[in-house]
């Protein structure tokens, strides 16, 4: 049929607004009485703590430096050293509930970047005593604990963001807005891919118990989670990317701790899509794919099915996630050759130092540029894709993002030669730590919210249930629940260890 545009961005307009910040989706009130509920005036700055100094808190805790830096808490010293020197009369704590407790009355808001599992327990303890909340993705390990958080921002009303960058990029929004004004026609399918996990996963066996480091409380660590000993692993063993057995970054790779893959890359790779197809609840998830099982661990390659029913105007829409991939998939129609998701980079050659890293200015991200784009892929040395993107496939054309959104371009890439992006219908982003901290001062809701963050967050969620159950999951959103199996729905809600609870 034909693709009414008009109507399409009339009707898309109000809630594209609403998710990109520029309409309150509460209402939140006059001036005076966001003063009545401890937001500040533009001009002042916000006391901010952070509960995790090491590791992604490092960087969220630069990425908001520009405020005040008042609190910092980390079970990990070692981990944590970096910023402890770098803010070294600053109080510290390896316990947040003893952090909020002792500086409670000159905390405005909290960044929370610590493991998963964690999140929605030091987010909760946050937001009952009135802070603003900045928590990294994928917001929480399980459906549940998402649904009290987005109950918990409403209830207490804070100012909320989810870490997941890509939604204020540039590209992001440039994707809903091709989208929607028709330029690919119909979607029915896409595809997201990332090289995650890099991490192990798949392993069988837990290594040998050891002494817990003097530098580590463990049990702090543990938090929520069942009782274990620790281990490092031993001196066999010792992972690339994340140290030791546990810790501080392999527990992504485990059940009780992480999420796997698409805990760490879907809530980036998968934003554009969310944004430009308003993709709400799916109807089922299936993983069709699955190499390395493990029964503490998420496997080592996966391939999950989500399918999507039609969504106003929009028609029905399958979606495959493929994770633990060493380069870009082969998908049916994309013309050889092509280039999908993050730019090309060139290969280094053996023993050559990495390129500088370009700064990051809150991950806004520039506008594709096609005449740089050629000066790339014609470069003299072979220029290979990162392993990260997605790609949408319509009805009249195909449309390719990268990791963060960024990079957006028509496929063929010769389509952008001379192209002119749609209007804009969405606002533009700040950066996504100074949305927040907008939204904290009493501006308009950031991006990521929680409105917005944990109905995205859910049907990502679904997709880690899937890794542990086989066949397919039919999902009543509604209900909360698979309609279909009984032993997926026990992985809905966490377990909380006695002494510890969500409040």
């Amino acid at each position: 049929g034909v693709f009414v545009a008009y109507d399409f961005t009339r009707r898309h307009f109000f809630f594209g607004s609403l998710l990109a910040g520029a309409v309150p989706s509460a209402g939140f009130g006059s001036v005076p009485s966001l003063r009545a509920l401890g937001y500040k005036s533009p001009n002042e700055k916000l006391n901010i703590a952070s509960i995790g100094a090491g590791g992604k808190a490092a960087s969220d805790i630069s990425g908001c430096s520009n405020e005040n830096i008042v609190a910092l808490c980390d079970v990990d010293e070692v981990r944590a050293a970096g910023k402890f020197k770098q803010y070294e009369k600053l109080p510290k704590y390896k316990d947040f509930r003893k952090m909020l407790d002792e500086q409670g009355a000159n905390i405005d808001a909290v960044i929370v970047s610590i493991p998963d599992f964690m999140h929605a327990t030091a987010a909760m303890w946050c937001m009952e005593r009135g802070k603003h909340v900045y928590v990294q993705k994928p917001l929480t390990r399980t459906i549940w604990e998402a649904r009290q958080l987005q109950e918990g921002a409403n209830k207490y009303r804070v100012a909320s963001q989810m870490g997941n960058q890509g939604y204020s990029n540039e590209g992001t929004r440039q994707a809903a807005e091709m989208i929607w004004a028709g330029e690919i026609g119909n979607v029915t399918e896409v595809h997201a891919w990332t090289d995650r996990p890099i991490w192990p996963q798949g392993l069988t066996q837990i290594p040998a118990p050891e002494p817990v480091p003097n530098t580590l409380d463990w049990d702090l660590w543990l938090g929520v989670a069942e009782k274990r000993p620790y281990t490092s692993g031993g001196p066999d063993y010792k992972s690339t990317i994340g140290g030791y057995f546990y810790q501080p970054a392999n527990w992504r790779g485990f059940y009780d701790f992480g999420c796997g893959a698409l805990g760490d890359m879907a809530c980036h790779i998968l934003g554009a899509p969310n944004l430009a197809l308003q993709l709400g609840a799916p109807s089922s998830v299936e993983c069709i794919q699955k190499e390395g099982p493990s029964d503490f661990m998420f496997p080592a390659k996966s391939v999950i099915r989500y399918d999507f029913p039609a969504r106003g105007s929009m028609p029905p829409v399958k979606l495959f996630w493929h994770d633990g991939l060493k380069e870009t998939p082969t998908i049916p129609g994309v013309p050889e050759g092509e280039l999908l998701g993050d730019l090309p980079y060139a290969r280094r050659p053996e023993g050559a130092p990495p390129p500088p890293t370009p700064p990051r200015t809150g991950f806004v991200g520039n506008v594709f540029d096609y005449e740089k784009y050629q000066a790339i892929t014609n470069a003299a040395e072979k220029r290979v894709p990162p392993p990260d993107g997605s790609v949408f496939i319509g009805d009249k054309g195909m449309l390719t993002t990268g990791t963060y959104g960024e990079a957006t371009r028509l496929i063929p890439v010769e389509k952008m030669a001379d192209y002119h992006f749609p209007p804009q219908v969405l606002t533009r982003s700040p950066g996504h730590y100074r949305d927040w901290i907008r939204a904290c001062k009493g501006g308009d809701p950031a991006c990521s919210n929680f409105n917005v963050a944990v109905p995205f967050v859910e049907w990502m969620l679904l997709g880690v249930i899937a890794l542990r159950v086989e066949g397919k999951l039919e999902w009543d959103a509604a209900k909360m629940r698979f309609t279909n199996n009984p032993e997926a729905n026990k992985y809905l809600k966490p377990t909380f260890r006695k002494g510890w609870s969500l409040t």
